[in-house]
């Protein structure tokens, strides 16, 4: 077990939205994986995204996990467009609160970089 998983102070089921997911695989397909994004739109926050997890970090604080995204249940998938049931951890006391800030900045930091990568 990693040290991370001892520092989950919450883990609820989630769902995250098609249009996000969607993203983050085909940045993962055409960027590479493990994929590294800043996210400055959250102060200090990063996520490190591969097919498995979506971590964010602290990287003002030694890199330490805010929250993750996991456990994402695709292989019963059977459209492009439907919500993906996922694990959300939570890793510090206001991970919450930031967490549809975090996909909405990821989603508009991918964006940019798949555009940019023509």
């Amino acid at each position: 077990m990693s040290d991370r998983r001892r520092l989950v102070m919450r883990a609820l089921p989630k769902t995250v939205d098609a249009r996000y997911y969607n993203r983050v695989r085909l940045a993962l397909i055409r960027l590479g994986s493990p994929l590294r994004v800043e996210l400055p739109e959250l102060g200090h926050a990063v996520m490190v995204l591969c097919s498995r997890e979506w971590v964010c970090l602290d990287h003002s604080r030694d890199e330490r996990p805010l929250m993750a995204w996991r456990d994402f249940e695709v292989s019963s998938r059977d459209a492009l467009h439907e919500p993906i049931r996922c694990t959300l951890e939570l890793y510090h006391t206001h991970a919450g609160m930031l967490m549809g800030s975090a996909l909405q900045a990821l989603d508009r930091a991918l964006a940019e970089q798949l555009t940019g990568q023509g």
